[in-house]
């Protein structure tokens, strides 16, 4: 992962948020994008943008290997874990499918549930 110096940092103190993240393949180098790290609080100038795209340092194969679940079956590519080993900053992605219709509807549904019953709890 290419991280600034104020990234690594801010990572070390656990200041990453990884929800609403994903990953994308653009011209045969994967992205990151949405990932949140905090600005470092010590930096007195030169800090970073929070959500800047990030690049992952992958090999071709397995760049390849993703493209290729990517575009053919529908998968996205998910950061699920950031963590450090030898000194330099990993990141575990996943390949998720979408929900389907169904599912979404089930979702709303219960949803749509859940606040009726706090709306029911106000008024009483």
């Amino acid at each position: 992962m290419v991280l600034l110096g104020t990234e690594v940092k801010s990572t070390r103190l656990g200041r990453v948020n990884l929800k609403d993240s994903y990953a994308r393949i653009k011209n045969g180098e994967v992205f990151v994008y949405q990932m949140h790290i905090s600005v470092y609080p010590f930096a007195y100038y030169g800090n970073h943008d929070p959500l800047r795209i990030r690049k992952l340092l992958l090999h071709k194969y397995e760049i390849s290997k993703l493209y290729g679940k990517v575009n053919e079956k529908g998968f996205s590519l998910v950061p699920l874990k950031l963590y450090f080993q030898n000194g330099k900053v990993k990141l575990t992605l996943a390949l998720a499918r979408g929900k389907r219709q169904y599912d979404k509807r089930e979702s709303i549904r219960r949803r749509d549930e859940q606040r009726d019953l706090e709306r029911s709890k106000k008024e009483h």
